[in-house]
């Protein structure tokens, strides 16, 4: 080789300064350790709660497309760039369940493959929950599935209010916070019935445990409706554990679905001489003819929370009342995106 031969690419790298400084001066969007920005996505089945939540956040949601082919499939295009992003994907599993389940799961694989930093997935009513153990053999444990098939598509959380049963935490492989609407229905109940005789009332055994904490809160007494079948065929027998005689009975549990043992249980404290029966359950799923038997029932007030999109019936029922939890949800996503206490919110 010649001296002062020097090959092309020589030459091109000859000319280049030291690139560190360029480096160094180029401006990144996001630089280590700087905090990532909270996006709020929301599914079809609740998007009034996700507003709420939204403006309790000031934080517009996320510009997205969640809809159907002509077959019924669902299609999601993110409309907004959340690279990086913390996003929050708000969807209940409510009727039609399968429907909103699989807009979940699709909503979270779009995410996981548009670089999202992390998927929160906000289920304010989990489907399924009541599927949490097998009833009979050769029976499955829907629960477990459906986690496996959120945690599978790519979420890194789940938050949701009110499980059916706690140990559905469990079934998660990923960090879940089950928040409760207790709070809620607390203030609820000393602005509608401030300074009178109450008494909290589970309406089944198995339900006792959120009762007294209810109650507990409340100072309030604890009664229990124990359900019975002397034989098939047979009509449920009702016993009042308790004394409700004169008392403001209010029942409390986490889904009203057909409203038969709700409405059972009220006339049953009706004719055991209680003043009034009302009512507080945090998932108003409320399918078939619920909401006529309510009207036609001993109960005075069923109040249930947003977690689910009301149906026109239930908006019209002038027995039926509705509590926001876009606050408590909200909050919870705050503090989980300050990574701090979510479990001091019911200290």
């Amino acid at each position: 080789m010649e001296d002062g031969y020097r090959p092309a690419f020589g030459t091109v790298l000859g000319r280049l300064q030291d690139p560190l400084p360029l480096i160094k001066s180029a401006r990144f969007p996001h630089q280590p350790g700087a905090p990532h920005t909270m996006k709020i996505l929301a599914g079809n089945s609740n998007r009034t709660l996700a507003e709420a939540i939204a403006g309790y956040l000031d934080t517009p949601l996320t510009k997205a497309n969640v809809r159907r082919f002509a077959d019924g499939e669902v299609f999601v295009e993110i409309a907004e760039n959340v690279r990086g992003q913390d996003v929050y994907v708000i969807q209940s599993t409510s009727a039609p369940a399968n429907d909103h389940l699989m807009e979940l799961l699709v909503c979270v694989d779009a995410l996981r493959r548009a670089s999202a930093n992390s998927i929160t997935a906000v289920m304010p009513y989990f489907g399924y929950a009541r599927q949490d153990r097998k009833p009979g053999a050769r029976t499955p444990i829907t629960a477990k599935l459906v986690a496996n098939m959120i945690t599978k598509a790519g979420a890194d959380r789940i938050l949701t209010v009110d499980l059916h049963a706690g140990q559905i935490q469990g079934f998660f492989d990923i960090p879940t916070d089950n928040l409760y609407a207790a709070p809620v229905m607390v203030r609820h109940i000393r602005e509608q019935l401030d300074g009178e005789d109450l008494m909290i009332v589970s309406p089944d055994v198995g339900g006792v445990g959120r009762a007294r904490g209810l109650a507990k809160r409340l100072d309030a007494d604890l009664a229990i409706v124990d359900k019975r079948r002397e034989r098939a065929g047979v009509s449920e027998v009702m016993n009042i554990i308790g004394d409700v005689d004169g008392r403001h009975c209010i029942m409390v549990d986490d889904i009203v679905d057909s409203a038969g043992t709700l409405c059972n249980a009220a006339e049953e404290l009706i004719n055991r001489g209680a003043k009034s029966a009302a009512a507080y359950v945090t998932h108003g799923v409320l399918s078939g003819g619920a909401v006529s038997r309510i009207a036609a029932s001993a109960l005075d007030t069923l109040v249930i929370s947003d977690s689910i999109q009301a149906t026109e019936a239930v908006r019209a029922s002038n027995k039926i009342q509705h509590v926001s939890i876009a606050p408590l949800i909200g909050e919870a996503m705050r503090r989980i995106s300050e990574k701090s206490s979510v479990s001091s919110l019911f200290d």
